[in-house]
Order: C-alpha cells, then structure tokens, then sequence
C-alpha cells in the first residue's frame, strides 16, 4: 500500500511517516501542497494524509485536485481546527475522513487502514488464501495456524499477492506499492525479497513464478 503524507511541520510529517512505515506501509512525504500535486501526478496513491494548512498550494486545493481526477485515492485530511464547521466543510471537499490535531498515531494508523482497504475494489480486513491469514492491523501472518514472523517489506509483498486473489503481479506493480520514491527502479530488491518470502513461509511453496510475468499465489 502506497500512503503520500503531505504536511508542513517536518517533524510531525516524519513521525507520521515512521510509524505508517513500521506497520509495512510504503510512505513519501512532502512538506507542500505544490509538490503534493507534482507527487500525485506521478505516482498511484491508496490514502493521501493531508494537513489542510499547508503553504505554496492550500490543502482544501490538494483535495479538489484529487477528487477531480478521478483517482481512488482516499483523503484523510489532518488540522488544527478542530470545530464541527471546519469537519464538514474538509467532508464537503470531498476527503473521507478528518482527524483533529493533536491525535493519536494508533487512531490515525487505524483510520489510514481503513481508507486502504476502500482505496481499491473492496477487500477483507483479513486476507486469506493457500492456509495463508495476514490481518494487516494486527501486522500478523499465519500459516496453517503457525505465526510467521516477517519484515516489512516481506510482509507489503505478501499483503500484495494475497489482495490479487490469485492473479500474477509483477515485478513492477510489487515495487511500486510496497517500496517509497526512493527506492531503485533497476533493483533487484523484489527477487531478493520474495526469495526471502518463500523461505519464510516454509513448505510446500506458496508463492508461484510465472517467467516473464511476475508472482502469484494460486
């Protein structure tokens, strides 16, 4: 899941960053509503965690722009005013939830995962499939009843192929939604990282190859 945070206080955008990041969530951060525009027009984003009173472009301008374009991605938008006016007018904007400042990260993490789970075709809250269950808010993978233990990025690619429902997601697709901007496009880090995947999950193997094309979980 790929999760843009857009706000102007450096320190608040950094921890908010931090601990979607620790819940296996790809994360850039921006400190502008410019560079927020510039960012969504490059890459596809599930949830954008805007501050409405961010400088150079305003927030409520981020938000139209996002809903006008038709993209899937959720808004949850962030502010310091926290009146009933000022909630309904952000709703009216067109973000999908709103969150007050100052907040709990837990409540700010639990609403980022719920906006997730609408960003696409609806999903389970808990993924199953092949004696696999990932329950993405308790960050728990089991197998067959046996906890699994996985990094990061582990558990992102795994998240990744059980949403397909079987169907294959490649190499590209996987690096997008689970790395941020800053990872190496000409990486080999997907490989590297199912590899370590399979390893992980044991026998018989769950993840299946299709050359060319990519991975998938039949």
């Amino acid at each position: 899941m790929r999760i843009l945070v857009v706000e102007d206080e450096k320190l608040m955008a950094d921890a908010i960053a931090e601990w979607l990041r620790r819940e296996a969530l790809a994360v850039d951060v921006t400190y502008d509503g410019e560079t927020a525009l510039e960012r969504l027009g490059v890459n596809d984003y599930d949830v954008v965690v805007l501050d409405r009173d961010i400088p150079v472009v305003h927030g409520d301008e981020v938000c139209t722009a996002v809903i006008e374009s038709g993209a899937r991605t959720r808004i949850l938008m962030l502010t310091a005013a926290g009146t009933l006016r000022d909630r309904v007018e952000g709703l009216g904007l067109g973000a999908d939830d709103y969150l007050p400042k100052p907040f709990a990260f837990a409540e700010l993490s639990a609403r980022v995962h719920a906006l997730v789970r609408r960003a696409r075709p609806a999903a389970p809250p808990v993924l199953r499939r092949a004696g696999l269950r990932l329950d993405p808010a308790r960050r728990e993978v089991h197998r067959d009843g046996r906890p699994i233990a996985l990094g990061n990025r582990e558990f992102a690619v795994l998240a990744e192929l059980l949403r397909a429902d079987g169907a294959v997601v490649s190499a590209e697709q996987l690096l997008e939604r689970a790395w941020d901007e800053h990872i190496d496009p000409f990486t080999n880090i997907v490989r590297v990282t199912v590899m370590k995947l399979r390893r992980k999950l044991g026998d018989p193997p769950v993840v299946r190859t299709l050359p060319g094309a990519g991975y998938y979980i039949p």
